[in-house]
């Protein structure tokens, strides 16, 4: 070990003198180190080509071993083993997830042959008995998964670091048990991982030709990184934190091309432009075209009604063959009677003879009115007249047709009431207006105004018909402008624990949104019920796209009721909690979602040794002392650094977020770990660096200029930036980590593969932190 004062470089007091004598002999001996490395820039690197042959061979063992264990459905198989299923039945399905990675096992299931008949609707219905060729489908994410474990041995081989470090990163990934458990299986994360490891991969190829700008290779890694993380975000739309990272180096880099006096010379401004105009190319406009054009093949493909309908407009619906809704609408006329169902609870509007009590729990009152309330059953308390404003003439009642706009009024047939709202506080929601019903008299005269209500259809046109079943609109209250309104929340026993309704003054809501389920007054063979048969009607791709996405987003924000298993994003790097995936009561087998907590736990332990060493550099040059030479920092903050953004980026937003979370959304984010990890190892346990005489150092940087590009691009390969350096530390530290991690991932290896079963002794011996496992009694 050096000592202090010959590893250290005192900045800013008075320099020590030093000798000069030597020191023209050294930089000459460096030039023709230099100059030697040109007669053979290319050099085989045959350690790195067997160790990434060695590790690609272990990764696709470790991922399709006993891929067919268990022959039954697991876990959110349901889910997406059902969408491959609709996607060959061609059937509309709606899910929170872009369609890329669903689309990828119908790609599967077709080159399979299979039909789609098994929707897959029960954890731990057996494949066999129903002919699914579940091991093609798993398959695909084992493939993605095992192309993930090189890929991360490649991006550190890309990078420049040393065969120990590579081998580091890759192992942590290829001995991972949830990295395993999630790729084994009919889910989406591998897919995701992969690409995510893909664009990471492209944009260190595409960072390298940096010297070399718009030529051939550069345009094809600058395409391919944006293709690579279209793909990401096409599976999963956490796939936008691989955008931020890419792109925040990205903008480091331009802002370095801006600089004028960067070492390669200034750039014009035209030029500048022609870099900033190809990476918006090629990291914005081509990733969105490619995402788009996922969306077209879903819409392509899955033109026949399903259970997807629900969740779009009537619009949609209506570009779907077989769609029963657009097939049993029928136009609403003034004096027919109709049922009143909300979109989202699916209760009716109800009405019975009962009064709201005087005064509520919390003191407030009532106005003691005809309680009006939601009611999921069938009854004749759901049926309502609806009445123009003014009365038509009785000879002149039938034919006229409700129409978007209209003002109407809603008599209760039962109780033969009016249904009104007014400024008295509906029970649960003081800010919300009451609903009631008045008697007809008083809703002819004195209360008139407070009975009219307008029809405002979704995305309805002016004048255009209400209709039953496909008419989704908003029942907007004409003198208060309050939308009716409905929640999940029951009323007290006096409200026979059915839905309250009430006004909601946030008339945009979505969930103000009711339809016409039936018009009982229509006679069975009455001429409005004949259908004529129907075209499915044609629907822009855009405007598909955008009410698609809105549904998603609305959806996927709305995942926020618990669940057994649910997880907190400071429990993922410490592995405090994993998921159960399966159980089989007879053999004790049991699939257990848990990464390798050995692993897991090193990863996360030096993430915080770089943030320490990052932090102490940062305070020793505050002081005025450089630990460390500007080449090595420079790789330190710029690559490390990277890796330490890729994993923050996509870690840290899960805290923003207050939907349902799991462990495996930190697989991408662990990956980035790993690469931190390997980093590191190198950097910890490799020879200090030379830290040389200021003008020895700026004579080197001249030396350089002399040198050809081709050698110059030679500095990046780690042999030659650590050429005559020991790598025994390094090797030793990799190796203890590898074995380690191996035998972690050998030890919880019967819950990531199901198999064998374990005793109770052996699955206690296994709650390290208190997994919530089966069979541990």
């Amino acid at each position: 070990m050096a000592s202090p004062s010959s590893t250290l470089r005192q900045r800013g007091g008075q320099k020590e003198k030093k000798q000069m004598d030597g020191k023209a002999d050294h930089a000459d001996a460096y030039l023709d180190n230099v100059i030697g490395s040109t007669k053979k820039v290319v050099t085989p690197e045959w350690d790195y080509k067997i160790a990434l042959l060695i590790i690609t061979i272990l990764s696709f063992i470790t991922r399709f071993w006993g891929i067919s264990h268990p022959n039954e459905v697991v876990f959110d198989e349901v889910h997406f083993g059902k969408f491959a299923s609709y996607y060959l039945q061609r059937t509309y399905f709606f899910d929170v997830h872009p369609p890329f990675g669903k689309l990828l096992f119908a790609l599967m299931g077709w080159f399979v042959g299979y039909d789609g008949h098994f929707l897959f609707d029960n954890i731990g219905d057996s494949y066999i008995a129903n002919k699914v060729p579940y091991v093609a489908f798993r398959a695909m994410p084992a493939l993605m998964g095992a192309l993930t474990v090189p890929t991360v041995f490649l991006i550190m081989w890309e990078s420049g670091y040393s065969l120990p470090a590579a081998v580091t990163a890759a192992g942590l990934v290829l001995f991972d048990n949830a990295h395993i458990g999630q790729t084994r299986l009919i889910l989406l994360d591998a897919t995701l991982v992969f690409f995510m490891a893909l664009s990471v991969l492209s944009y260190v190829r595409f960072y390298k030709f940096r010297h070399e700008p718009f030529g051939r290779k550069w345009w094809k890694w600058l395409l391919l990184t944006g293709v690579s993380m279209s793909c990401v975000i096409s599976t999963k739309y956490v796939g936008a934190f691989t955008f931020f990272t890419i792109g925040c180096a990205v903008l480091i880099d331009l802002w370095d091309l801006l600089d004028v006096n960067r070492k390669g010379g200034a750039l014009s401004m035209p030029t500048f432009g022609k870099h900033f105009a190809a990476r918006a190319v090629g990291f914005i406009v081509v990733p969105y075209f490619f995402y788009l054009f996922w969306f077209q093949v879903h819409f392509s493909i899955l033109y026949r009604s399903g259970p997807g309908d629900d969740f779009m407009t009537p619009e949609f619906q209506e570009t779907l063959s077989d769609n029963a809704m657009a097939a049993s609408a029928i136009d609403i006329q003034y004096y027919d009677t109709i049922t009143l169902r909300h979109k989202e609870t699916k209760v009716y509007l109800h009405s019975h003879a009962d009064k709201y009590p005087l005064r509520y729990d919390d003191g407030r009152i009532s106005s003691q009115g005809q309680q009006v309330t939601g009611y999921p059953f069938a009854d004749t308390n759901n049926h309502w007249q609806i009445l123009p404003p003014q009365p038509f003439g009785e000879d002149n009642q039938l034919g006229h047709a409700v129409k978007n706009g209209d003002l109407v009024q809603l008599r209760h047939l039962v109780t033969n009431t009016m249904l009104l709202t007014h400024d008295v506080a509906s029970p649960f929601y003081p800010t919300n207006q009451e609903f009631t019903t008045v008697s007809l008299d008083l809703a002819a005269g004195e209360r008139h105004n407070d009975t009219l209500f307008e029809i405002r259809l979704e995305q309805g046109k002016a004048g255009q018909q209400f209709k039953s079943v496909s008419g989704h609109f908003k029942l907007v209250h004409h003198p208060t402008k309050v939308a009716m309104w409905t929640h999940t929340t029951p009323l007290p026993d006096w409200g026979y624990k059915q839905a309250e309704i009430n006004g909601n003054k946030n008339v945009q809501q979505s969930s103000n949104v009711w339809f016409v389920e039936e018009i009982p007054s229509i006679p069975a063979d009455s001429p409005r019920r004949v259908k004529e048969t129907r075209k499915p009607k044609h629907m822009p791709f855009l405007k598909k796209y955008f009410e698609l996405q809105r549904a998603m987003f609305f959806h996927n924000n709305a995942l926020t009721s618990s669940h057994p298993y649910a997880s907190q994003p400071f429990q993922w790097p410490f592995l405090l909690r994993g998921v159960s995936f399966w159980t089989q009561n007879e053999t004790r087998q049991q699939i257990y979602f848990l990464g390798n907590p050995v692993g897991y736990w090193i990863a996360s332990s030096l993430l915080a040794v770089f943030a320490g060493i990052v932090g102490a550099d940062q305070l020793s040059k505050r002081r005025g002392i450089d630990a460390l030479d500007e080449r090595t920092r420079s790789r330190l903050y710029n690559s490390t650094g990277f890796f330490f953004l890729c994993w923050a980026a996509h870690y840290l937003p899960f805290y923003l977020m207050g939907r349902q979370l799991f462990l495996h959304h930190y697989l991408p984010a662990h990956l980035a770990s790993t690469l931190v990890t390997g980093a590191l190892v190198e950097f910890v346990f490799n020879a200090e660096p030379i830290i040389e005489d200021e003008t020895v150092l700026t004579k080197k940087d001249d030396l350089r200029k002399k040198v050809p590009a081709k050698a110059r691009k030679a500095f990046q390969k780690a042999s030659e930036r650590l050429k005559g350096q020991s790598m025994l530390a390094t090797w030793a530290a990799s190796g203890v980590i590898l074995a380690v991690t191996i035998w972690g991932w050998w030890f919880f290896l019967p819950l990531t593969y199901g198999k064998p079963g374990l005793t109770i002794e052996q699955v206690n011996a296994r709650k390290w932190l208190g997994y919530d496992l089966h069979f541990a009694k």
